[in-house]
C-alpha cells in the first residue's frame, strides 16, 4: 500500500457527525465536526453534515482518498423500504419500550445487550408496530454505509449486538429464527470487512474517488476506544453526552446493559449510561460551565446526592427503564450545584467500573479518557477522587479511531 494513501473515518455521534483524515502512520491530516441542526432522530440531518464536512477537505487530501468507515450511536434505529428510503424519524438509541418487556424476555435464553429492555428489540417491536413487517431495519452507522454504497443489506456485527447479535457463535438467537420481522434484519459482517465501493451517484455528489472502499465500522463508543490506542490494562471512558466505560478482557462479560465487541481480534466489554455531560448542557452553556469550574475546589464533597439523568431510565451501571433522576436540592450557588452534579456524574462512572468487575474485568491501572467532558481538569480531579484510579486525557477524537479501521482493512 502505497504510503501517501489516506483513509476517512465518519462518526456519528449523539448531538453531531465529525470527520477525520489519517494517513498510513495514523496521524490526523484533517478534522471537523458539526452539529445536527435539529438532532439525532433526524435522518437527514446525517446527510446534510456529512455533506457540509466533506465539502470542507482539501481537494489534495480527497484525491488520495482509499477507503472510509463510519461509525455511529449503538442502538439508534430507522426503519426504511426495502431500497433503503427511511419512513420516518429514527428512534434514538436511549428510548425503552417497556411495554414489550415480556416480548422481549421471550425472545433470549441468556442476559445479554440485546435482552435488555433499553436494547434495539423494543425499538424495532415500535417501529414494526408502526410500519408492517415489509421494511428493513437499521442502525445508524448501517444505514449511511448503505447510503454511500447505494445498497442496504449489510450491517456490522458490533453496532447489531444490541439488537441480539451473538458474537461468541456469530448468529441471531436460536428464538429469532421463528420471527416473521427476521427478514427485516441485515446481513451482518464482521467490523473492519470490505463492503464494496461507493456507488458513482455519492462519489459525483461528495466529489470523491470513484474507487472509494466503503468498510464496515463500528460503534462511537468503540471508535472513542481505538482514538486512545489503549493496552490490555487501561480502561477507556468516553465522557460525551453519555458515559461510556470499555475494557478489553480476556473472555466477554456476561449482564444486562453489558455489550461486547470484537475489535482486531480482542473482546471489549463495557456498558454505557444514559447520564453524561448532556445533563449539564440542561443548567448552563458550555462558557458558564468553564468559569464555574474554575471556582470548584474538587478535593472537598458537597454532600449532595444527585443522580444526573436528563430523563427517566437507565441502562447501565443499573438497567432500569424507570429509574427517576435525581436533581434537587438545587443549592443557590450555581458553582456548588456544577459541582454536585459533576460528583453525580462520577459516581456513576464509578458505579460502571466496579459492577464491569463484579462481572469478571479487573480493575484498570489508568482509565484514558476521550470525549467532550475529558478537557474539563476539575471533572476529571473529581472522577479520580470517586473512583480512586489514575486518569489520562486523550484528545485524539473518536473519528480517527473509526478511520483506523478504514486503514487496518488496506493492509
Amino acid at each position: 500500500m502505497l504510503t501517501s494513501y489516506l483513509v476517512l473515518g465518519i462518526d456519528l455521534g449523539t448531538t453531531g457527525l465529525r470527520i477525520a483524515i489519517i494517513n498510513t502512520k495514523k496521524q490526523i491530516l484533517f478534522t471537523s465536526s458539526m452539529r445536527y441542526s435539529t438532532g439525532l432522530e433526524i435522518w437527514e440531518d446525517w446527510i446534510y453534515c456529512l455533506k457540509e464536512l466533506i465539502q470542507e477537505v482539501p481537494k489534495d487530501l480527497k484525491e488520495k482518498l482509499v477507503s472510509c468507515s463510519i461509525a455511529g450511536t449503538s442502538g439508534t434505529l430507522l426503519a426504511c423500504k426495502k431500497n433503503g428510503v427511511p419512513l420516518g424519524k429514527a428512534l434514538p438509541y436511549f428510548l425503552s419500550y417497556s411495554q414489550y418487556k415480556n416480548e422481549i424476555d421471550s425472545l433470549f435464553l441468556k442476559e445479554c445487550a440485546g435482552s435488555s429492555i433499553s436494547g434495539s428489540v423494543g425499538r424495532a417491536l415500535r417501529l414494526l408496530a408502526e410500519y408492517g413487517n415489509e421494511i428493513i431495519l437499521r442502525h445508524q452507522a448501517d444505514w449511511l454505509s448503505g447510503w454511500l454504497l447505494n445498497n442496504w443489506e449489510y450491517g456490522e456485527e458490533g453496532n447489531n449486538i444490541r439488537m441480539g447479535w451473538d458474537l461468541s457463535n456469530n448468529s441471531w438467537p436460536e428464538k429469532f429464527k421463528n420471527l416473521k420481522w427476521l427478514k427485516c434484519l441485515p446481513k451482518i459482517i464482521s467490523s473492519g470487512q470490505i463492503m464494496g465501493n461507493i456507488c458513482n451517484q455519492k462519489a459525483n455528489e461528495l466529489n470523491l474517488p470513484k474507487k472509494l472502499k466503503v468498510i464496515a465500522g463500528t460503534t462511537d463508543s468503540n471508535a472513542g476506544v481505538l482514538a486512545t490506542f489503549p493496552n490490555k490494562n487501561d480502561g477507556i471512558t468516553i465522557l460525551g453526552s453519555t458515559i461510556v466505560v470499555k475494557k478489553f478482557v480476556d473472555t466477554p462479560l456476561t449482564g444486562r446493559g453489558i455489550s461486547n465487541h470484537k475489535i482486531f481480534g480482542n473482546w471489549l466489554s463495557g456498558g454505557a449510561s444514559n447520564a453524561g455531560g448532556a445533563i449539564l448542557l440542561d443548567f448552563f452553556n458550555q462558557e458558564y460551565i468553564k468559569e464555574l469550574s474554575k471556582q470548584i475546589n474538587p478535593h472537598k464533597s458537597t454532600g449532595i446526592d444527585l443522580l444526573p439523568l436528563s430523563k427517566k431510565g437507565e441502562r447501565f451501571p443499573i438497567d432500569d427503564p424507570n429509574l427517576q433522576p435525581k436533581l434537587e436540592p438545587r443549592p443557590v450557588s450555581d458553582s456548588l450545584y456544577l459541582h454536585a452534579l459533576l460528583e453525580g456524574l462520577a459516581k456513576i462512572e464509578a458505579r460502571g467500573w466496579q459492577k464491569l468487575h463484579e462481572l469478571g474485568a479487573d480493575l484498570p491501572k489508568k482509565i484514558i479518557t476521550i470525549g467532550g467532558g475529558a478537557k474539563n481538569i476539575t471533572w476529571k480531579k473529581i472522577r479520580e477522587k470517586e473512583i480512586g484510579i489514575p486518569i489520562k486525557i486523550c484528545n485524539r477524537p473518536p473519528a480517527a479511531g473509526v478511520a483506523s479501521i478504514a486503514l487496518q482493512a488496506l493492509l
